[in-house]
């Protein structure tokens, strides 16, 4: 199934090549879970500080038990400070 990430700041290194600057159309297995899609580019749980999908937050505790379905949109920040 085609889902779509979107890796911001110092996680778009993980991104494959390809696409736009911070976004990758993808190809994943059906029935893949959050947190296995997070693993399965070596972004820690601290790296991965902010997920949405499709716009709404998914905390840590819940990105186990997630399944992606077709076209969901997966965005992740790191860390981020400011002032």
């Amino acid at each position: 199934m085609k889902i779509v990430i979107e890796f911001y700041a110092s996680l778009m290194k993980y991104l494959p090549p390809g696409g736009r600057r911070f976004r990758r159309d993808i190809k994943v297995d059906e029935g893949l879970k959050l947190k296995q899609l997070i693993e399965q580019y070596n972004i820690s749980d601290e790296e991965a500080h902010i997920v949405l999908v499709n716009g709404h937050f998914v905390a840590l505790e819940s990105r186990e038990d997630h399944v992606l379905v077709e076209d969901d949109v997966v965005s992740i920040w790191p860390p981020v400070a400011g002032g």
